[in-house]
């Protein structure tokens, strides 16, 4: 008697891809129709408000079953269209955690799947845009190594938004997917809060407010007095009117309630009135670091804190704060650099023999200070700016020297770092420019040599 056939696969299953298994696909969040369609349903919105009278009268006529409500109709099927399109493109838009990857898939007639690999992701930021918090949802921006735009999931609940940011966050740092979904937020110390006080200070103490303000007023007012025409002077109004808010209200609304914090996965970032932003800066991916001092702000000892992240567009670390505060979150962001003790940054100035006469002046405002950690320039005496780069994120290293440079024997000492950012030491003796190019050289090969590699959690 022959035994039973055995089906092979039952004793040996065939191998599951553990990417593929833990793939479960999810949709976005259902207000997202909503905003696919704004477009269409705001303008449609607006022609009903500015033809009131009329839109009365093709609403009356459509119920009558008149051939003038054409116009209501029409106004119908385009909010219909808008609606169906808005709908379907939600039903078609799925993301989906694996074990290594985070793919996002849309299209309604051509498919489109983004695979983001965990291990290039560098920061997930939670935003949350005025009309999404009344909602109650958010929005989850990524920030991936090596792409110029960011990655997004518009909208999920506020909710499941923020288990997403830890889940993916724990994933990119190693952790197990078991692990992972189940370690939820990283636990957070608060380092700085911006008062509302200072922020409004600091906006009235900016030269660029003022120096805007004063250009929107005399601009405008040149131009119609050559021209005579009132046209040309609104036209002229309206760019500088932009850069007033941009510069004030503009700033006040976007670095409101400004707070830093650290969390094992790098500093985080909460800022906003209306529309509420939740970044991070990511650890050991920062390239240099910018310390802007206005010169209404000395008086305060305030100073501003501005970053390069590579592949990121984060560039805020501090809007204003005292020098002490300040330097304190940057001990986060620069590990052993004490900026503000006695072994802080020592600046040479440019030698005065020739840099008076190549930069009359301004020349006083150029500095040079290199530690073991940092490479530091600055530069500027109405608003001065320290640039600071850490030795393993140097590039490449040049020096430069232009005909009127060479005349008084100053060279140019250039850095580039990986977020494509240039530190300049401007009028340096071009003698000591070749020495300072050999020692980075070596100082930044070592300290690459050495460096701890780009880690999330760790």
């Amino acid at each position: 008697m022959n035994p039973p056939a055995v089906n092979p696969s039952a004793v040996n299953p065939p191998a599951v891809n553990a990417s593929t298994a833990s793939a479960v696909e999810r949709r976005l969040h259902p207000f997202t129709p909503l905003r696919r369609a704004w477009v269409p349903i705001g303008g449609t919105a607006g022609v009903i408000v500015q033809q009131g009278e009329r839109a009365q009268e093709w609403a009356r006529d459509a119920a009558e079953g008149l051939g003038s409500g054409l116009g209501f109709l029409v106004l119908l099927a385009v909010l219909g269209a808008a609606g169906l399109y808005g709908f379907l493109s939600w039903r078609f838009t799925y993301y989906a955690v694996t074990s290594s990857e985070l793919r996002i898939r849309t299209g309604l007639l051509f498919r489109r799947t983004a695979h983001i690999r965990l291990d290039r992701l560098q920061a997930v930021d939670v935003t949350r845009p005025l009309l999404a918090r009344i909602a109650g949802v958010a929005k989850l921006k990524l920030d991936v190594i090596g792409t110029d735009d960011k990655d997004e999931l518009a909208f999920l609940s506020e909710k499941d938004a923020v288990a997403l940011r830890a889940e993916l966050l724990a994933r990119a740092a190693g952790f197990a997917p078991e692990e992972a979904a189940g370690l939820g937020e990283a636990p957070v110390r608060e380092l700085l809060r911006l008062p509302v006080r200072q922020l409004v200070w600091s906006l009235l103490l900016s030269m660029g407010v003022w120096a805007a303000l004063l250009g929107g007023i005399a601009a405008p007012a040149v131009v119609f007095w050559l021209s005579s025409s009132l046209w040309a002077a609104v036209v002229t109004l309206v760019p500088i009117l932009g850069a007033v808010w941009g510069r004030s209200l503009g700033r006040f609304l976007t670095e409101y309630d400004w707070t830093v914090a650290e969390s094992p996965d790098g500093l985080r970032l909460d800022h906003g009135l209306a529309d509420r932003a939740h970044e991070t800066v990511p650890p050991g991916r920062v390239q240099s670091v910018r310390i802007v001092e206005p010169l209404l702000w000395r008086r305060r000892d305030w100073v501003r804190v501005e970053l390069a992240v590579a592949g990121s567009k984060n560039d805020v670390l501090v809007p204003v704060a005292s020098r002490e505060a300040a330097y304190g979150v940057l001990g986060r962001v620069l590990p052993g650099v004490d900026l503000g003790g006695p072994a802080g940054l020592d600046f040479s100035p440019s030698p005065r023999a020739g840099a008076r006469w190549a930069v009359p002046v301004w020349w006083k405002g150029y500095g040079l200070a290199v530690t073991p950690e940092v490479f530091a320039a600055r530069r500027g005496r109405l608003c001065r700016v320290t640039e600071i780069v850490p030795h393993a994120k140097v590039q490449s290293v040049r020096v430069g020297q232009g005909p009127w440079a060479r005349v008084w024997g100053l060279a140019d000492v250039h850095l580039d770092t990986g977020a494509n950012t240039v530190v300049t030491a401007r009028l340096r003796d071009a003698s000591e420019a070749a020495a300072v190019l050999c020692a980075q050289a070596a100082r930044s090969r070592t300290a690459r040599a050495v460096a701890r590699p780009d880690r999330w959690m760790t």
